[in-house]
């Protein structure tokens, strides 16, 4: 039975300092049996970080939000990635971003700064976005056993780079409740292409640039990135090869990522 001591001592073991800024990437099923369960996974994560550092967690809601139902209320509407996600939006203290459908979680120093203004941009995960600040912020993302296939901000790196197929052409007409129950109009952009499904083939990449790290919290695996690092990566991979994340590119070159050379500029 994992502890909020153990669990505590498990993050110290990973590296993981107090003052960093995090992103967290969760399966709360891979971490096993936890005394008082989810509660104490987000009080954990939430005490270890929230005083000097900054703890941010993904309540992606773009499966529930959508154009046959365009409202999302920051403060109702459930995020579709997991329980600890939801729960932790649900918390004191914590500030959820008002974008409709790719919303951010945050809890600590500059929550507020983090997740501002994220209703302002068309697509999920503008350069000026939550995404695109904490990939500036010097961030982790921390997989506590879950795939990097998961991980949001390469999304945010193919808006940036104009990777080839990444959003629609076209704007959905969804709406945003902030926490005063104002209505916000924000037309959207949606992501396309399963792009994702190809991030994991980047794992020998972001080892060898020395932007991946691993650690266990529980019985869960973990994987650390660094966000500069891989953002600068595949944004000069996607500027050589715009196409390189969508399924045509990878049915006619099967072997791309394996043999990928970097460039730097």
């Amino acid at each position: 039975m994992h502890t909020y001591s153990t669990l505590t001592k498990d993050l110290e073991k990973m590296g993981l300092k107090r003052n960093d800024t995090v992103l967290v990437h969760s399966s709360m099923k891979s971490i096993g049996d936890v005394d008082g369960r989810a509660d104490t996974v987000l009080d954990v994560l939430s005490d270890y970080f929230k005083d000097d550092g900054l703890l941010a967690l993904p309540t992606l809601t773009w499966s529930n939000v959508n154009a046959e139902s365009p409202i999302y209320n920051v403060r109702l509407t459930p995020s579709v990635v997991g329980i600890l996600p939801e729960l932790f939006r649900q918390r004191p203290g914590v500030i959820r971003s008002l974008h409709p459908t790719h919303s951010i979680a945050a809890l600590g120093k500059y929550a507020d700064v983090l997740t501002e203004g994220h209703e302002r941009f068309d697509s999920p995960c503008h350069r000026y976005s939550p995404w695109g600040r904490l990939a500036a912020s010097g961030a982790k993302i921390i997989f506590i056993g879950a795939s990097i296939s998961s991980n949001t901000i390469l999304h945010g790196v193919e808006e940036w780079a104009q990777a080839t197929d990444v959003l629609s052409e076209s704007h959905q007409q969804l709406v945003s409740i902030d926490y005063d129950g104002r209505s916000i109009p924000v037309p959207s952009r949606r992501h396309i292409g399963g792009h994702s499904s190809y991030y994991g083939k980047l794992e020998n990449h972001f080892k060898t640039i020395g932007a991946y790290d691993t650690g266990v919290f529980g019985n869960a695996k973990c994987i650390i990135l660094d966000a500069q690092k891989i953002t600068s990566f595949v944004s000069r991979l996607i500027k050589r090869y715009p196409a390189a994340f969508t399924r045509q590119w990878n049915e006619e070159h099967p072997n791309f990522f394996q043999d990928y050379q970097d460039a730097k500029d």
